[in-house]
């Protein structure tokens, strides 16, 4: 399942989903590290957090704690908080408004991405992957969607028709670039890595050259060394490019 990357000092920190057993088996987080991206040591003490399920997490530091946004059992979202990159507490699922101030209703909503602006956290979820949709929040507290249609909907395009989910969200030359993964087939036997670009975080542009990856190379992560971006495909294997 996807994972998240962040890179601090010249270390890259990876957390990621570790799986044993079928499907119904609970997920939990795991933490690798890196000096260059490329090779990895698993943390001796993983899983550092198994009391509770996790995946597909977003992981964003902000004045000097660690905040985590991933799915939970059913495909909820939830979050997490540390300061120190292992040791987790859990905050509960999050609580998610329509536009009006309504419950968002019945079902998952998962695959949180996370971008933080001037006081304002933007959260970027999807449903059943048939779409991505944004919540803000200036708490952590309640979420309220921008808009109750998605602010990324599947098609018309043939890559990204039966599915799609945002990953990652950066700002470069005063635009934000939306990393994401899309299918374009019904039973989701391949994912492929696409881009959108956004003025304002609600409406967006994709990329005319989409998929920028194939090969079942997907739930892209961008992170700078420095001097240039790496790309991470997340599943269902890590891969830089």
């Amino acid at each position: 399942e996807r994972g998240y990357i962040l890179r601090e000092d010249g270390i890259y920190y990876m957390w990621y989903t570790g799986y044993k057993g079928d499907e119904a088996v609970e997920k939990h987080l795991g933490l690798a590290t890196s000096t260059d991206g490329l090779s990895w040591t698993r943390y001796k003490d993983n899983p550092i957090f198994d009391s509770g399920w996790v995946e597909d997490m977003s992981v964003i530091k902000h004045e000097g704690t660690y905040y985590m946004f991933a799915e939970g059992r059913g495909d909820t979202a939830h979050m997490m908080t540390s300061t120190d990159r292992i040791h987790w507490e859990e905050k509960g699922p999050l609580d998610i408004r329509k536009s009006n101030g309504e419950p968002l209703g019945k079902g998952a909503y998962g695959t949180p991405s996370i971008w933080y602006e001037d006081g304002v956290w933007y959260l970027f979820y999807e449903r059943e992957d048939l779409g991505i949709w944004l919540a803000v929040s200036t708490d952590l507290t309640v979420w309220t969607n921008k808009q109750d249609e998605p602010v990324i909907k599947m098609g018309p395009e043939i890559y990204d028709q039966f599915a799609v989910a945002m990953d990652q969200i950066i700002k470069y030359n005063g635009r934000y670039y939306g990393y994401y993964h899309a299918t374009e087939f019904k039973d989701w036997h391949e994912w492929t890595s696409c881009i959108a670009m956004s003025e304002d975080l609600i409406h967006w542009e994709k990329y005319s050259g989409n998929p920028i990856m194939r090969e079942n190379k997907s739930s892209p992560i961008l992170v700078s060394d420095g001097e240039k971006y790496i790309l991470f495909t997340m599943h269902p294997e890590v891969c830089v490019h």
